[in-house]
């Protein structure tokens, strides 16, 4: 399959959203052909770190900045590209308040620099996180919205930025599917730990979002083919796994329910009942 004449954009919040939610669906249209390109937020600033991985790094952005350029090369990505907004942290943090917070940025102003990359670029695909951003991070739901809105921006000639309008075709939302979720819950429970404390530092409540956001599986993408590199491109996040390896950890757990595939909601077009689609490029 030769996809050399097609392009995607992904926009992403932090260092490893490009790996540990999608880098199999990235990975794989980088190995078509497709230009695959990341926008990425911010630079993970309020993430933990253990002092370990800092030895060698000024701070915990230089170190998941190189991070994520490590898993870029392994995803065979095109490029990678900084807003430079700073890491908000989970609700309640008082990195929420930060000035430089994406949070707590301005929608328009982070409209206003996504719209540039979308024109240069001019990809058929953009990328970007449901409504509530997967697990509720407020900056996975910033750049939602601002995405959307850049979406549609872009193509409008009288939004002026110096470039040539241009309108992306499709849209699409990466979603974590409600059984899915329903069974990891009840495998916790079985497990005894607790669904309302997931996660590397305990603050994802897996119960609540069970409750939450009923957004439909439009695409489901099998990476299967490419699922090594993904799990390359994962240690290059050794900073945000629990051990040196894929062997244990919130994300190696998620991974073995969820199988080799990665899902989607199609935006735009709206999607037609019962759409079920193998390839984000599809009817292109």
């Amino acid at each position: 399959m030769d996809l050399s004449d097609k392009s995607i954009l992904a926009v992403l919040a932090h260092p490893d959203d490009e790996t540990f939610g999608m880098g199999g669906t990235l990975a794989l249209y980088a190995r078509r052909g497709a230009s695959v390109h990341l926008l990425c937020a911010t630079r993970g600033e309020a993430g933990t770190v253990d002092p370990q991985h800092l030895r060698g790094f000024n701070s915990i952005a230089e170190r998941r900045e190189t991070e994520l350029r490590c898993a870029v090369e392994k995803l065979g990505l095109d490029g990678v590209y900084f807003l430079n907004y700073r890491d908000s942290g989970m609700p309640g943090s008082p990195d929420n308040h930060h000035p430089e917070a994406l949070a707590a940025a301005d929608l328009d102003s982070v409209v206003a620099r996504i719209v540039p990359y979308i024109r240069s670029i001019r990809p058929q695909v953009v990328i970007t996180f449901d409504p509530i951003g997967g697990y509720k991070h407020p900056d996975h739901i910033a750049i939602h919205k601002a995405t959307v809105k850049a979406f549609w921006l872009a193509g409008d000639p009288e939004y002026k930025d110096g470039q040539a309008p241009y309108q992306p075709i499709k849209l699409y939302y990466q979603t974590i599917p409600k059984g899915f979720l329903r069974l990891a819950v009840s495998i916790m429970t079985l497990l005894k730990k607790d669904p309302r404390h997931f996660g590397r530092n305990g603050d994802i409540d897996l119960a609540t979002l069970v409750e939450e956001g009923n957004f439909p599986t439009h695409a489901r993408i099998n990476y299967r083919e490419v699922s090594e590199i993904k799990n390359e491109a994962t240690l290059c996040h050794t900073s945000q796994l629990d051990g040196p390896s894929l062997r244990r950890g919130p994300m190696r757990w998620f991974q073995t329910i969820a199988g080799e595939k990665e899902y989607f909601m199609r935006a735009v077009p709206p999607a037609t009942p019962g759409l079920r689609e193998r390839d984000l490029f599809a009817g292109l």
